[in-house]
């Protein structure tokens, strides 16, 4: 089954949680704002974008241009996790993060402005489809909760920029959720603007 976004900034499946960690076979495709996510059996996701969309706005090759209340541009926000992703959340994945269990992972995938493109912090290019337990600490997180362990990379890709933050549910299940989210990674595609 194949999702596209819903012309309102929110690409919304919801998916019946299934707390392992199968990353078998697809079941769904998120598909919205120049980003693509194949996402394992039982697994949750979404692709949003916060601004709103103004008629006979300029658009761009990944889609529609939105604009928060000041007129400033707006990007999309990805959140995919093995759990249940909770309505309210932020950017960053607050909100699910608070109710994550050991075995849970959150893939964040929060894009940045074109004005990053090209800066030293957005420097490395491609999204990174493996993930290394070695780099994953308490603190990485915007706010520190019982053995959740963060890890943030800063990117370009498509001459996109992006921030790919993830959340481990716990240091004991650490390789097997790296492992997951890297299976999700690899499934994961981004098209230029």
């Amino acid at each position: 089954m194949t999702n596209t976004f819903d012309g309102f900034g929110i690409m919304n499946k919801v998916f019946r949680p299934d707390p392992t960690l199968d990353v078998g076979p697809t079941t769904t495709t998120l598909d919205g704002f120049g980003i693509s996510i194949a996402l394992p059996n039982s697994w949750d996701g979404r692709i949003m974008n916060r601004g709103t969309l103004q008629r006979g706005t300029e658009k761009s090759a990944s889609g529609p241009i939105y604009r928060d209340a000041a007129g400033g541009r707006t990007s999309p926000v990805v959140h995919i996790g093995n759990f249940a992703l909770p309505p309210n959340r932020g950017d960053f994945g607050s909100g699910a993060a608070d109710i994550m269990g050991p075995g849970h992972l959150l893939i964040v995938l929060n894009e940045f402005g074109p004005e990053s493109v090209g800066t030293a912090l957005f420097a490395p290019t491609a999204l990174p489809t493996r993930l290394d337990p070695t780099k994953f600490s308490p603190n990485a997180l915007q706010h520190r909760l019982p053995g959740q362990l963060g890890w943030q990379h800063f990117f370009t890709d498509g001459g996109r920029a992006f921030c790919l933050f993830v959340i481990l549910g716990s240091e004991r299940h650490a390789r097997k959720l790296c492992d997951a989210g890297s299976t999700v990674l690899s499934r994961t595609r981004i098209r230029p603007r």
